[in-house]
């Protein structure tokens, strides 16, 4: 399995056989709520990929139905009929997208598609809402991924553990975000050290971090938790403590990168 990184929470997945499509936001701008003045996002450079350069997709996974996740202009771009698995809300958008072969997934549901096996899994609460993240394995390799792109809840990890380790890969944020009210929203390196301690993966992959612009009056509310850097120090005080040798991979914006799948003894 590869990963291409396009930028926040866009990435491309590689197996031997298919490319599938996580959460795309390609074009700009990417506007919550339709209130631009509230909070709008902005890349900073232009992305690697347009919705009409991508290589050919035979599948979109969404985790979220909030734009970051599940950005309509950018849906409204690509070919209807890819199929697509989603959390209920993100199928509800692409349902009204008019996308032909919509499957919501239920947490841990699972579903198989060629030599992808895909499992949603519980993701954080977003007021009433619980999205998902996916654990995803390669079944020719039985390389394991595991995405969550904003708190990964205490909750789900022994299951984690027990039915899917070993995880070779977390592709997690680690530099995390505060919101008014709702407070840790967006995991930073204390949280993001915890998951990595659980689940003993072979490589730490950091998601939700771009090359963004926010702008409106939330926007300006937001306060970032943590840097790549502290992670880093507490990655390796983990990896002396324990005599592991977890990597962290950073890859750029359309850099591609191979995933592990070793099995550590």
């Amino acid at each position: 399995m590869k990963l291409t990184r396009i930028d926040l929470n866009s990435w491309l997945i590689h197996t031997q056989t298919q490319t599938f499509l996580l959460d795309p936001w390609l074009v700009d701008p990417l506007v919550f709520f339709g209130l631009p003045w509230f909070i709008r996002l902005q890349h900073r450079q232009v992305p690697p990929f347009t919705p009409e350069t991508l290589p050919k997709l035979d599948a979109i996974l969404l985790s979220q139905g909030q734009p970051d996740h599940c950005h309509p202009p950018t849906l409204q771009r690509l070919n209807r009929q890819i199929p697509v698995f989603a959390s209920p809300t993100a199928a509800r958008v692409a349902r009204s997208l008019g996308f032909k072969r919509v499957q919501a997934l239920d947490p841990w549901q699972s579903v198989q598609w060629g030599d992808l096996h895909i499992t949603a899994v519980p993701g954080a609460p977003l007021g009433p809402v619980r999205e998902l993240g996916f654990l995803l394995e390669e079944l020719p390799t039985q390389t394991r991924l595991y995405y969550e792109p904003h708190l990964s809840q205490p909750d789900i990890r022994p299951r984690l553990q027990q039915e899917f380790a070993p995880i070779h890969t977390l592709l997690i944020p680690v530099v995390g975000q505060i919101f008014p009210l709702l407070g840790e929203v967006i995991m930073g390196p204390e949280r993001a050290l915890q998951v990595v301690a659980a689940l003993r993966p072979q490589q730490v992959i950091p998601t939700a971090m771009g090359e963004v612009d926010y702008h409106g009056w939330f926007a300006a509310q937001i306060r970032p938790l943590g840097s790549l850097e502290e992670f880093r120090e507490k990655l390796g005080s983990l990896n002396a403590a324990t005599g592991q040798s977890i990597r962290l991979c950073c890859p750029a914006p359309g850099e591609t990168v191979s995933l592990p799948a070793e099995v550590r003894a």
